[in-house]
């Protein structure tokens, strides 16, 4: 089951009043959402949006029916039974060092809209501020650092000195290649923030 999935399911699961939905919706041949929302006391567009989601999920069907030629929708379950599975695993595709992410040629931008703080220990960063927007829309974003990802930006070349791949960063760094999907999401969410700037930023 994909994960959006599996956050819609949930969202429907975590409604105060789900269980007594599904209630009527097992116990009655078919529901309008008006009858759902006076039997359990709930505004219409709730109720509505509810049995249009779980029919949306193929959860429930519902079916246009007339009465004093004003049409309405009735809803009916079609599901009794279903389960809600995350494979975790299926994010490691995306996470995983490439080669092709990890040839990118990057460093700081100049000019950009941030702060880079030292650790303590002053051999890796441990945060970096990103600020976005003007005047009072001014808004301000700290990044709290893993000490892999503060290792590796301490390392980024500054926007005058030549671009290095990520893996010569991730080298020069002594972080081990264990920690490259870490490495990698920090860098694509810098480049996004236009903290960082790629030779190839576009074809990444």
């Amino acid at each position: 089951m994909d994960f959006i999935r599996v956050q819609r399911i949930s969202n429907l699961l975590a409604k105060p009043f789900a269980r007594d939905v599904f209630k009527l919706l097992v116990n009655y041949q078919n529901i309008s959402a008006s009858e759902v929302a006076t039997r359990l006391d709930l505004h219409i567009k709730t109720a509505q949006d509810f049995l249009e989601e779980l029919t949306s999920l193929g959860i429930a069907s519902k079916g246009e029916v007339y009465e004093k030629k004003r049409p309405y929708y009735r809803y009916e379950i079609q599901k009794f039974q279903f389960s809600v599975e995350v494979d975790l695993s299926a994010f490691a595709d995306v996470a995983s060092g490439s080669d092709k992410r990890l040839a990118k040629k990057i460093r700081e931008r100049k000019n950009a809209a941030a702060v880079f703080t030292v650790a303590r220990a002053g051999d890796f960063l441990s945060s970096v501020t990103i600020f976005t927007g003007e005047g009072r829309a001014k808004k301000e974003r700290k990044i709290s650092l893993t000490q892999a990802q503060g290792r590796f930006l301490y390392y980024l070349p500054f926007p005058t000195a030549k671009p290095l791949s990520v893996r010569e960063i991730i080298k020069q760094s002594g972080v081990t290649q264990s920690f490259q999907p870490e490495i990698l999401d920090i860098v694509e969410l810098l480049i996004g923030y236009d903290v960082i700037e790629s030779e190839n930023k576009d074809s990444g």
